[in-house]
């Protein structure tokens, strides 16, 4: 996977989880997703990236979801 083929990615992450989550707000989303994937900046195998930093950004997410119910 190419460096523009992993931007265009979490490209995608950052639009999935914006329509899976409409109660949070695009900006705060995308704010994961980029923190996350700037964790995994120095990760040597790049071809899991996109998919690191989704599961990451949805636990992320999820644990906010649950920290605003309760």
């Amino acid at each position: 996977m190419t460096g523009d083929d992993e931007l265009l990615q979490v490209e995608k992450v950052i639009e999935r989880l914006i329509t899976r989550y409409p109660s949070v707000s695009s900006v705060d989303i995308e704010h994961i997703v980029r923190t996350v994937h700037k964790r995994l900046a120095e990760s040597r195998v790049r071809d899991f990236i996109p998919l690191l930093v989704e599961k990451a950004a949805r636990r992320d997410l999820a644990a906010r979801a649950t920290e605003s119910v309760g």
